[in-house]
């Protein structure tokens, strides 16, 4: 009787890497795939489901390897994965196991991290989605049990059992901008739940096909007693807008990152991307900067390279920065304007894979073909930063 092959989840292959477990990772994606994104410290070994690895100096890699502790494998859906692990059994490995899912899964991990405030009726929770790098959020009122999503990806559900974890009914739904690098969760969550979907009210503009509640600068959401104001923040986006919550921290969507700023020419073409930065220079100096320095700043993404290692902080970490640390650290915010578009729109970094698809489906110019191109369309990490 074949020996039955040990699977684990992305959860688990997180919980060990996070810990530091000895373990020989291995992915047998097609060399451009691993190479476009992969988990950091994977081996790439490419196995074809009928060819397998066809060649004796690939066995003896992965006998080289099996030294270094036992084998995972994954491969982009745990099919491929799955042939190669059963094949390590019969060559006389014991210790194998295949990640369930694969990389499409690990696409879809997720951490949640409570965020300290000032405040103690307010609740603050940042949603991480661990391998695109999308940072989400939760604001409730402890008091009123009440709780507003902002930025939610299409694993909506993440966020609803974030809320739910934290004794809070969500009442409504933001989004921070069209967003280019991922499906917006935003729209179907509020409909499902039967609560109003908020947008900057510039929204109009992209040619949004449905229906949204417009904020405008200086309005306010409010849950119990924690007001969330409005900022327009136009640059990366026409429509982008900031949320102040309890006048503490700001969710910056696209617009300052803690590591950098969004980047201008996704919305307005390389051509104008240069009108998209002046835009984005008179936000973070007359409206962000404008506010105090102990201001938090959250934003909506996190860098991750081609290894799924974050620019700062790590999965499971909070991702965020005093305004008056970033005032001093971060150069985009010491240049003069005619710098600060020079830089935006010198050295424009690769676009997103498929985002104009990703923002025709954002603004309801689009619909999906099913679960399979939604992943598809995500696979990898975000690239919105400058």
């Amino acid at each position: 009787m074949a020996k039955l092959l040990a699977q684990m989840t992305v959860e688990e292959l997180a919980d060990a890497l996070d810990a530091g477990e000895e373990m020989t990772l291995i992915d047998t994606r097609p060399p451009e795939s691993y190479e476009a994104w992969h988990i950091a410290g994977a081996a790439n070994i490419p196995y074809h489901p009928v060819d397998g690895l066809g060649s004796d100096w690939d066995w003896e890699r992965v006998s080289d390897l099996a030294a270094s502790g036992p084998l995972v494998a994954i491969c982009g859906k745990g099919l491929t994965s799955t042939s190669f692990g059963f094949e390590l059994g019969t060559r006389g490995y014991d210790d194998v196991r295949v990640v369930k899912g694969g990389m499409e899964d690990w696409s879809k991990l997720y951490e949640v991290v409570e965020v300290e405030t000032e405040n103690p009726e307010l609740y603050l929770a940042q949603v991480q989605r661990r391998a695109k790098g999308c940072l989400g959020y939760v604001v409730g009122s402890r008091a009123a049990n009440e709780a507003v999503v902002v930025d939610a990806t299409r694993q909506s559900e993440q966020f609803e059992l974030a809320a739910s974890d934290a004794g809070l009914r969500i009442v409504g739904v933001c989004d921070t901008h069209v967003h280019a690098d991922h499906i917006s969760g935003g729209r179907s969550l509020a409909s499902r739940l039967g609560v109003p979907y908020y947008m900057g009210s510039n929204a109009t503009d992209r040619d949004v096909e449905f229906d949204f509640v417009a904020m405008d600068d200086g309005d306010t959401l409010s849950v119990g007693n924690i007001d969330i104001d409005v900022l327009h923040a136009p640059g990366h986006t026409s429509e982008m807008v900031a949320y102040l919550v309890g006048g503490e921290a700001l969710l910056t969507g696209d617009t300052l990152f803690v590591e950098s700023v969004g980047r201008t020419e996704l919305q307005f073409g390389d051509n104008d991307a240069g009108t998209g930065a002046e835009l984005l220079y008179e936000t973070l100096h007359e409206s962000i900067l404008e506010l105090p320095d102990e201001t938090r700043i959250l934003p909506g993404h996190v860098s991750v390279d081609s290894e799924g290692r974050f620019g700062v902080a790590a999965p499971g970490e909070l991702v965020s920065a005093r305004l008056g640390d970033l005032r001093e650290s971060l150069d985009f915010l010491t240049m003069d304007e005619s710098s600060f578009v020079e830089r935006i729109t010198g050295d424009l970094p690769e676009k997103p894979p498929n985002y104009e698809r990703i923002i025709a489906l954002n603004t309801g110019r689009g619909s999906l073909d099913g679960e399979e191109e939604a992943t598809q369309l995500e696979l990898g990490p975000n690239n919105c930063a400058a």
